[in-house]
């Protein structure tokens, strides 16, 4: 390969930085050695990075080492004597390997070949990438976690000279925290409890970073990866949960639309029944309402015959004989009408035999009435004498009436 071009370029993490050309006489050991010094002056790397990668500085393949990652220290700013500090950034300056000052952003001047720049220090909010790992919960159940923990350095002098490596040591520590309370927690609690997972861990990573000068703001657990197992399970767990819910919501279902039909049938009877109970009063009320009219009726038309026969004399008694003869005849030719048998008197044919006895019954009643009528009025005006008379008056309607009826059955 011919090293004629004045310069070529190399990449190393990411970083593209000059290759200058090596004299001829160079072996290619020597031009490689070479090649390292150019590098470690223009890329200041940490030494847990030289140690695994010092022999991938040249950007060559290797599947058996890792990666450049975001741990690696940037480069240094080299003294200039007039120097300018980003804002949010803080320079650690030694003076003749002592540590001396920290530059604020702005301007500043530095001693030549005296001081030196030795750490740059970003104040801003930092995400470190925590990579997956393994975590056995309290159930023994073996879950693959990864976050991101959000960092800030508030002190540059203690994140420079209390550890090697900040965001590295951060990272190792919420791996241990994570591990630490993933430990005391069932898989159900993981899973649903991961707010206050993130909340412990940040806590645990605080109480050991305070001595680094950097705190943890928040952790945020990313992905959660259970076994192929135990997923299929909380599939099938989940399943029957809401086969188990449709069941109880179909029954409750079923269950309301009997009680409601059974309601609905008791209404319904108890309705029918308070109609039928109010029909049966209307019912009852209006028979005997009808039984009442009958009556105040019949009462009337006897007051009225009954007067008519006292103010009609033997005219008025002929009449209720020719009436009840007509009623009689009638009576009797009903009974012609139908083959029944039943029981009539000896004397049907004495049609005027039966009217005699009716009106002789009929004209001791009046009497009787007469006397009870004159006895009203003697009780208007009370004396001994008047109750006397009361009494035999009782009695001699009573034999009055006891007369007229033997005197009848005799006749018949």
């Amino acid at each position: 390969m011919a090293y004629l071009s004045s310069l070529m370029k190399l990449q190393v993490r990411n970083l593209v930085v000059p290759y200058c050309s090596a004299p001829r006489y160079l072996n290619s050991r020597s031009r490689i050695s070479l090649v390292k010094l150019q590098q470690q002056k223009l890329l200041h790397v940490s030494p847990r990075w030289k140690a695994h990668n010092s022999g991938n500085l040249l950007g060559l393949n290797n599947n058996n080492e890792t990666q450049p990652t975001y741990f690696s220290r940037p480069s240094l700013p080299a003294n200039t004597i007039i120097r300018f500090v980003p804002q949010q950034t803080a320079w650690i300056v030694e003076r003749m390997g002592k540590f001396n000052r920290i530059l604020e952003p702005g301007l500043a001047i530095l001693w030549p070949f005296l001081e030196r720049i030795s750490y740059v220090k970003s104040l801003k909010e930092n995400a470190i990438e925590i990579p997956s790992q393994s975590a056995i919960t309290a159930d023994n159940v073996t879950l693959e976690l990864d976050g991101v923990l959000y960092t800030r350095v508030f002190d540059a002098y203690k994140a420079s000279y209390g550890v090697e490596d900040a965001d590295y040591a951060i990272s190792q520590l919420a791996q241990t925290a994570m591990r630490s309370e993933i430990g005391q927690m069932t898989l159900d609690h993981v899973l649903k409890e991961r707010a206050s997972l993130n909340t412990s861990i940040t806590v645990a990573i605080n109480e050991a970073a305070q001595d680094w000068g950097v705190v943890c703001l928040r952790y945020e657990i990313r992905d959660i990866h259970a076994p192929d197992g135990v997923v299929e399970a909380m599939h099938r767990q989940v399943t029957a949960e809401r086969s188990k819910r449709a069941e109880i919501l179909e029954s409750e279902g079923q269950r309301q639309s009997a009680i409601n039909i059974a309601q609905g049938k008791k209404e319904s009877v108890i309705l029918a029944s308070e109609a039928l109970k109010s029909e049966q009063i209307n019912t009852a009320s209006g028979e005997a309402e009808a039984i009442l009219l009958k009556a105040q009726a019949t009462a009337t038309g006897i007051s009225l015959v009954a007067s008519s026969l006292e103010k009609g004399g033997a005219a008025a008694k002929g009449a209720v004989s020719l009436t009840v003869a007509d009623k009689y005849v009638d009576a009797f030719a009903q009974l012609a009408k139908e083959s029944t048998a039943v029981v009539v008197p000896g004397n049907v044919g004495d049609i005027s035999g039966l009217i005699a006895s009716a009106l002789s019954i009929y004209g001791k009643v009046e009497s009787v009435q007469a006397k009870i009528t004159s006895t009203k009025k003697a009780l208007d005006s009370p004396s001994p004498a008047n109750e006397n008379d009361e009494s035999g008056t009782a009695v001699d309607i009573k034999e009055t009436m006891l007369a007229g009826f033997d005197e009848t059955r005799k006749n018949k």
